[in-house]
C-alpha cells in the first residue's frame, strides 16, 4: 500500500476533504496510472452532491490522463511510462453486451466499495465510477485505459475521458448522423460543444446550438454551429425550425440533465428523426412527452451513454483528429487548478461559464 493524495467526499453537498488515502498495487489485469491532470465533469459534482445517490466516503473524479507507473500481471500492449487516457467505462469484454459491441453498457457489475482505495487508517472508501481520478494515482482496470502520443498535453487529453467522447460520440456513433442531416444541439456547455464538433466532422448540413446563454451560443459558433437561437424566448423551436429551412432537425442531442429541456425535445425534430438523451438528470425526475405524435411521424427517442464508443476504437481517431486541428481540446479547457483548489474549481464550474476546469498535478 502506498499513500497518496486525494480530494475525498465525506457528506453530500460539504465541501470535499484534501487528505491521504491509500492505494494498493495492482493485481492481475490492472494498471497504476500517475495522473497529470483530472477534469471535473458535472456527473462528479452531481454524485458529490447526493444526486444518484451512492456509497460514501468516497473518491469522484473520472475525466483523467496520465502515466502508466505499475502494471499488474497478465498485462499486455502497455508499458511503464505509457502515456495514456483513463476512462470509467470499465468492460468485461465477453458479457452479451461487450460482445455486442457496447461496452458502454457492459453487465458485469463493478463494487467500488471494494476497489483499491481504503482511508489512511484502512477504513472503506468508494472508488467512484471504478477510477477515483481526484487522486494523484489510480489503480483500473487495463480496459479502462486507453495509450495516447506522447506529444498530446495531458490536460487536454484528460477531456477525451467522458465530455468529448460523450458529445462526439453521442452524434456519431448513437444518433449515427449521415452527412448531409440536420442537428439541434441542446446546450453548449462542455459536452454540447463537443456534441456540436461531431455534427461538423460528421459533415452535418446546418448544426443549431441551444442555450440560455448569449455567450454560449457565440462560442458554439467557434465549435462549428452555423446557428444559435436563445432557449429563454418564447417557443424557442419555431426560431430552430426557421434555421434548419422548416423541416425541423434530423437529430436533436439533449446534453443537459433539465427536464424542459426533455420535454421541448422532441418539438425540434423532423419527421424521421431521433432525441439523444446524453445529459443526466437527477433520480427520480421524470419528462413528459405524446407518444402519438412520435409514432404518427415515425419519430424516436434513444439514450446514450457515454457516447456509445469503443474506447480502443474511438480514441485513438479522436486524438488524431486533435493532432490534425480539426478536433478543438485546448479550447475547452476554462481554467487550471491544483488538487488543493478543487472545491473552488467545483464552485467556478457549477456557476455555469466554465467549459471544462481541469486539476493539473505537479509532475
Amino acid at each position: 500500500m502506498q499513500k497518496v493524495k486525494a480530494a475525498v467526499c465525506h457528506e453530500f453537498s460539504a465541501p470535499l476533504v484534501i487528505e491521504d488515502i491509500l492505494l494498493r498495487a495492482p493485481e492481475r489485469g490492472e494498471i497504476e496510472v500517475t495522473l497529470d491532470a483530472v477534469a471535473i465533469c458535472h456527473s462528479d459534482i452531481s454524485f458529490a452532491q447526493g444526486a444518484w445517490g451512492g456509497s460514501l466516503p468516497a473518491v469522484y473524479g473520472h475525466e483523467a490522463a496520465g502515466r502508466v507507473s505499475a502494471l499488474g500481471s497478465g498485462i499486455t500492449g502497455l508499458n511503464l511510462g505509457d502515456s495514456v487516457v483513463v476512462t470509467l467505462i470499465r468492460a468485461c469484454g465477453t458479457c452479451c453486451s461487450c460482445a455486442g459491441g457496447k461496452p458502454t453498457l457492459c453487465d458485469t457489475p463493478y463494487d467500488g466499495d471494494a476497489g483499491p482505495i481504503t482511508t489512511a487508517d484502512g477504513g472503506r472508501l468508494h472508488q467512484a465510477m471504478a477510477t477515483g481520478g481526484f487522486a494523484e494515482k489510480v489503480v483500473v482496470d487495463q480496459n479502462q485505459v486507453v495509450r495516447i502520443d506522447p506529444t498530446v498535453p495531458k490536460d487536454a487529453a484528460s477531456l477525451i475521458a467522458c465530455g468529448v467522447i460523450t458529445g462526439v460520440g453521442a452524434v456519431v456513433n448513437a444518433a449515427g448522423l449521415r452527412a448531409g442531416q440536420d442537428v439541434v444541439v441542446i446546450g453548449a456547455g462542455g459536452v454540447g460543444l463537443n456534441a456540436i464538433q461531431g455534427a461538423r466532422i460528421a459533415g452535418a448540413r446546418r448544426i443549431v446550438a441551444v442555450d440560455m446563454s448569449e455567450d454560449k451560443l457565440e462560442t458554439a459558433k467557434d465549435f462549428g454551429a452555423t446557428h444559435g437561437v436563445l432557449g429563454t424566448t418564447d417557443k424557442p423551436w419555431r426560431a430552430a425550425f426557421e434555421a434548419l429551412g422548416g423541416r425541423g432537425a434530423d437529430a436533436v442531442i439533449v446534453t443537459v440533465g433539465a427536464i424542459p429541456a426533455y420535454d421541448q425535445a422532441p418539438r425540434y425534430l423532423a419527421s424521421g428523426g431521433k432525441v439523444v438523451m446524453v445529459g443526466m438528470p437527477h433520480s427520480g425526475a421524470k419528462s413528459s412527452y405524446e407518444p402519438v405524435v412520435l409514432a404518427a411521424v415515425g419519430q424516436g427517442m434513444i439514450g446514450s451513454k457515454m457516447g456509445d464508443v469503443v474506447i480502443q476504437r474511438d480514441i485513438p481517431w479522436m486524438v488524431d483528429l486533435y493532432l490534425q486541428g480539426r478536433l478543438k481540446l485546448d479550447e475547452l479547457i476554462s481554467g487550471r487548478w491544483s488538487l488543493d483548489q478543487i472545491n473552488e474549481a467545483i464552485a467556478d464550474t457549477k456557476a455555469g461559464a466554465a467549459r471544462r476546469n481541469v486539476i493539473v498535478f505537479d509532475t
